[in-house]
């Protein structure tokens, strides 16, 4: 399995930093992984998206992930439910969290994404997406900080 976690502290209430990640369109200004967004469907605190994957620069199959709201605490992220992504499901599956605790000076948010691939391909997408995903992941992590930090002064 591959996880990359990061931690940050940024400038705004848990629920402004939730909201922006519930917000798949707006996020996508931040995350290259997950553009272009084709579609969104939020009803309440769940929202499906559909998104042409990008990892390392290289494109993937069309993509539906399901995120879910704990308010004021954490968004979890995983694949939609089948039928949707038969395709990346035969090569991995993928979880993902925002998790946020109200400290002094804001939000510490922890970004976690987890990739668990299949045998046939773990032993050459792990080693090879490790260094980039720890860079990716860091450089998201720092947009949205000066993306929900950039009003605030």
């Amino acid at each position: 399995m591959l996880t990359v976690e990061v931690t940050e502290v940024i400038a705004c209430t848990p629920d402004e930093l939730l909201e922006f990640a519930m917000d798949p369109e707006r996020y996508a200004e931040v995350d290259t992984k997950i553009r272009p967004v084709v579609w969104v469907r939020r009803e309440g605190n769940v929202t499906e998206f559909k998104f042409r994957s990008k990892l390392a620069g290289l494109p993937g199959p069309p993509t539906v992930s399901r995120m879910t709201l704990t308010p004021g605490k954490r968004v979890d992220v995983a694949l939609a439910p089948p039928p949707a992504n038969k395709m990346t499901r035969l090569a991995s599956n993928f979880t993902a969290s925002f998790v946020c605790t109200p400290v002094d000076g804001g939000t510490q948010l922890v970004r976690t994404l987890n990739f668990d691939f299949k045998p046939f391909i773990g032993w050459l997408a792990e080693p090879m997406l490790r260094k980039w995903l720890n860079k990716d992941v860091r450089d998201e992590v720092r947009l949205a900080k000066a993306y929900l930090e950039r009003d605030r002064t």
